[in-house]
C-alpha cells in the first residue's frame, strides 16, 4: 500500500493535477497497480428512497423544491420496496446499496425510524449499506451504525471558496461537521465532489486538498460530472470533458492512494473507451443500475459487458471486513 499523507499543500496537488496527461495517468495507474486488487471494481446501486421537495438550494439538484423541473415528488419508500430494489441490485452484481433521501437534515421521527429499518433489512442481505440523508448529528449517526450501516455519504461538492456560489442554505462547515459526526460513530465515510459546476481548476485542487488532508481519508471518494437538468440554475453548463474527469480521478488516486475512487455521475454520457481511461487512472468503484437517484445511468447488463471487455471483476461485499461498530463499538472502524 502507498503511504498516506495528510498535509498536502495546494501547490503540491496543483502540480500533480497539471502534469502532462500521459505522465499523470501513468503515475496514478502505477499507484493503483501497487494494490493487488487493482482489477476489482466495487459495484454499488443508488436508489432514491424519498424524492424531491428538498428545502435546499443546491444549484445542480433537480430535487430542490424551489426549482421548476419535471421531477415527480415521491414520499419515503416502504421497507419492502427497498428490499425489492436491493434484491434486484444484488442479482445485477452490486455489493453495496446506497439509499438517498432528499432531506436537508435528518429528523428524529417516524421517517428516520423507517430508514433504520431499511438499513437493518438490507444489512441482513449481506450487502454493504450506505445512506445519504443530509446533515446528521452524532447520536443519529450512532443509531445508523447500531442498525448496521456501513458507510455514510456526504459530499463537499466543491472548494470552500466556491461553495457559496453553488449552495446558500447550508455552510461548508455544516458538511464537514456531519463528516466528523459520521467518524465519531465509527462508520466509513463516502465524500467527494462534482466537477462541471463552473468551478476553476484551482477550486478542484482545493476540494481535493480538503479531502486529502482529513485526519482519515474518506474510504470512498466519488468523482461526479455534472448532469445538467432543465429547470436548475446550472441547466446550461456544458458537458465536462472526459480529460478533466480522468485528471480528477488520477489526482485523487495519487493524493488518497488507499481510498476507493468512484466514477459516479456522468457515466451515462461516457463511452466504454472513456470509462476505460478512468479505470486505468485509478477508479475502482461505480454506480450501476438504470438510475442514479433521478438521472439516467448505464444498466447492470451493459456494465457487466464492459467489465468482461476490460478484464475487470466485481468486488465482493465487506472485502476488508465489516465495520467493527457492529461487533464491538469501542474498536475502530475497519478501512473500506
Amino acid at each position: 500500500m502507498q503511504p498516506t499523507k495528510h498535509n498536502w499543500t495546494k501547490e503540491e496537488i496543483s502540480a500533480i493535477y497539471h502534469k502532462p496527461f500521459l505522465d499523470l495517468v501513468y503515475e496514478a495507474a502505477t499507484i493503483h497497480r501497487e494494490n493487488k486488487d487493482y482489477s476489482e471494481v466495487q459495484v454499488s446501486s443508488l436508489i432514491s428512497i424519498k424524492t424531491g421537495g428538498c428545502a435546499e438550494d443546491c444549484s445542480y439538484c433537480p430535487q430542490a423544491a424551489r426549482y421548476h423541473t419535471d421531477l415527480e415528488v415521491q414520499p419515503l419508500m416502504q421497507v419492502s420496496q427497498v428490499v425489492s430494489a436491493a434484491v434486484k441490485a444484488k442479482e445485477g452484481g452490486a455489493s453495496r446499496l446506497c439509499m438517498g433521501a432528499a432531506w436537508r437534515e435528518v429528523r428524529d421521527n417516524r421517517d428516520f425510524d423507517r430508514v433504520i429499518d431499511m438499513v437493518k433489512a438490507v444489512n441482513e442481505m449481506d450487502m454493504e449499506v450506505c445512506c445519504t440523508l443530509g446533515m446528521l448529528t452524532e447520536s443519529q449517526a450512532q443509531k445508523l451504525a447500531d442498525a448496521g450501516l456501513y458507510a455514510y455519504n456526504h459530499n463537499i461538492d466543491t472548494s470552500e471558496d466556491d461553495y457559496k456560489r453553488i449552495i446558500s442554505t447550508r455552510t461548508y462547515d455544516d458538511r464537514l461537521n456531519t463528516i466528523k459526526n459520521v467518524r465519531k460513530a465509527k462508520l466509513t465515510v463516502c465524500s467527494g465532489g462534482i466537477i462541471g459546476l463552473g468551478e476553476t481548476p484551482e477550486d478542484r485542487v482545493s476540494m481535493l486538498q480538503t479531502l486529502a488532508n482529513m485526519e482519515v481519508h474518506p474510504e470512498s471518494v466519488p468523482v461526479n460530472a455534472l448532469v445538467p437538468v432543465k429547470g436548475t440554475p446550472l441547466e446550461d453548463q456544458p458537458r465536462v470533458p472526459i480529460w478533466d474527469m480522468v485528471r480528477m480521478i488520477a489526482t485523487a488516486r495519487i493524493v488518497m492512494p488507499n481510498s476507493v475512487v468512484r466514477l459516479s455521475a456522468g457515466r451515462n454520457e461516457m463511452s466504454t473507451l472513456e470509462q476505460a481511461f478512468c479505470f486505468m487512472a485509478g477508479a475502482s468503484s461505480i454506480f450501476a443500475g438504470d438510475k442514479l437517484l433521478t438521472t439516467p445511468n448505464p444498466a447492470f447488463v451493459d456494465d457487466m459487458a464492459m467489465f468482461e471487455l476490460l478484464g475487470l471483476k466485481t468486488r465482493e461485499a465487506f472485502k476488508n471486513g465489516r465495520p467493527k461498530n457492529t461487533i464491538n463499538k469501542t474498536e475502530e472502524v475497519t478501512a473500506n
